[in-house]
């Protein structure tokens, strides 16, 4: 199917009013849509994967011609393969997808959440070799060939998700059966991915206005917001986008650098990958939020942005069993009941103050305690209904609150995507004006597993 160059990249600032000449980035499956010379070869032949448990499956390879190493999680979405492969909170990671057929309706340009695909490995039943869709520019297969990234299929995927949700997420590591006596030493030397810089890993690497000149509909700027990157997808920036001006800025940035050169009116922190904890891009990030709050900003966290505001609040932080990952997760908001459900995918939960760390993983892997760096306390807003684990933080007496799951619904439900809304509200009330009406429409297709 031939597409034009007008039809590829990432354009969160398109038809937003008031801007001219929005940020255009890269989707990853450009490379499919024009056809990029990528130099990866393609796997073939009898594969194994193998546990740091002592688990061994044999499959089919698929996708690059490596070796995957990782950690192994699974994801339970029926649809939103795309979404997922190319979510920056899977860096690191060997990702199982618990639907048994992976790729039905292939790979459709424009609707990836980031420049390239992400987990390190992907595990399922069976990849569906010719998908079938009318805007489709490829197979699953054809994107991680693409991206250098590595599949196996014909694996008993529920014994793999039976076996991680009894004792929790593991070390892997899968590649050509001749290979197994090097591949089990490989695994042997392994080392948890949570001890890598993954935030510095997938964060931009300099500060970039996405839609300048936004107005809303009667001609008024719309609030500069500070997006700070730890992995954001790209329908959390065109959320942002809509109500807005965003300015798109590395995880190791500096508050007051930020401050001096933006003049922001709010702050926001984004999803991302690995231990909240990490004393790298992660603690500089925390750093700028508890700052933020302190001063007074407006301030929002999602996903590792809701873990390290809980951090720079006085808070632990743990690592989950097995984590959240899917479109399906119950959360009920404990201030009227109401449940809502969400898509998430994160490993790691943010302590309860009182009960501490519910569901944890056998390694007891958690946080030291810090001090409150935000110059207030927090209250627990948002509860998982399955294992009552932290959803969401209310700071009190400040604009600023934080939620662990992904309301922009990519993949997923669109039952928390007010909760843009109700930031857009704070903002607006903290400088005297009104929240943007008669938003535009998000500027993606929709699809089914990509419902924008």
């Amino acid at each position: 199917m031939s597409k034009g160059k007008s039809e590829v990249g990432f354009r969160p600032g398109q038809g937003v009013p008031g801007v001219s000449e929005s940020f255009v980035g890269e989707d990853a499956a450009d490379c499919l849509v024009l056809g990029t010379e990528h130099g990866h070869s393609s796997a073939s032949g009898i594969g194994v994967l193998l546990l740091a448990d002592g688990g061994r499956y044999e499959g089919a390879l698929f996708g690059a011609d490596t070796v995957a190493e990782g950690e192994l999680v699974f994801t339970t979405g029926m649809t939103g393969f795309q979404e997922s492969l190319t979510d920056p909170s899977f860096a690191g990671q060997v990702l199982t997808f618990t639907w048994p057929l992976l790729g039905n309706y292939g790979v459709i340009p424009g609707v990836s959440e980031s420049s390239r695909v992400w987990p390190r490995g992907v595990v399922c039943r069976q990849a569906i070799e010719t998908p079938d869709h009318r805007d489709a520019v490829g197979s699953v297969h054809d994107l991680l060939v693409a991206h250098g990234v590595p599949g196996i299929q014909g694996v008993d995927t529920r014994s793999i998700t039976r076996r991680v949700r009894e004792y929790g997420t593991l070390l892997c590591v899968f590649g050509p059966i001749e290979m197994e006596d090097a591949l089990l030493a490989r695994l042997n030397a392994s080392k948890s991915p949570d001890l890598d810089d993954l935030v510095d890993e997938v964060s931009r690497d300099d500060a970039v206005i996405l839609n300048p000149g936004a107005t809303n509909d009667s001609g008024d700027r719309l609030p500069r917001l500070i997006a700070i990157d730890c992995g954001v997808k790209y329908n959390i920036l065109r959320e942002l986008c809509r109500r807005f001006e965003v300015i798109w800025v590395p995880a190791d940035s500096s508050f007051e650098i930020l401050v001096q050169d933006h003049q922001p009116d709010a702050f926001f922190c984004s999803n991302g990958p690995g231990d909240p904890a990490h004393p790298g891009a992660a603690t500089s990030a925390r750093r700028v939020i508890a700052s933020a709050i302190d001063a007074g900003y407006p301030t929002m966290g999602i996903c590792l942005g809701h873990q390290l505001l809980g951090l720079a609040a006085g808070l632990r932080t743990y690592k989950l069993l097995y984590g959240h990952r899917g479109a399906n997760q119950p959360v009920v908001d404990l201030s009227d009941g109401t449940v809502s459900i969400t898509s998430q995918n994160h490993g790691f939960a943010v302590a309860d103050p009182e009960q501490g760390m519910l569901a944890p993983h056998p390694t007891g892997a958690c946080s030291d305690v810090a001090p409150n760096a935000i110059g207030t306390d927090v209250e627990v807003r948002y509860v998982n209904a399955n294992d009552r684990t932290v959803e969401g933080l209310d700071v009190i007496g400040r604009p600023a609150f934080s939620i662990q799951y992904h309301p922009e619904a990519c993949p997923g439900p669109h039952d928390a995507s007010p909760l843009f809304d109700r930031f857009s509200s704070i903002v607006a009330e903290h400088l005297g004006s009104s929240a943007p009406g008669n938003l535009p429409p998000v500027a993606t297709p929709s699809l089914l597993g990509g419902e924008n």
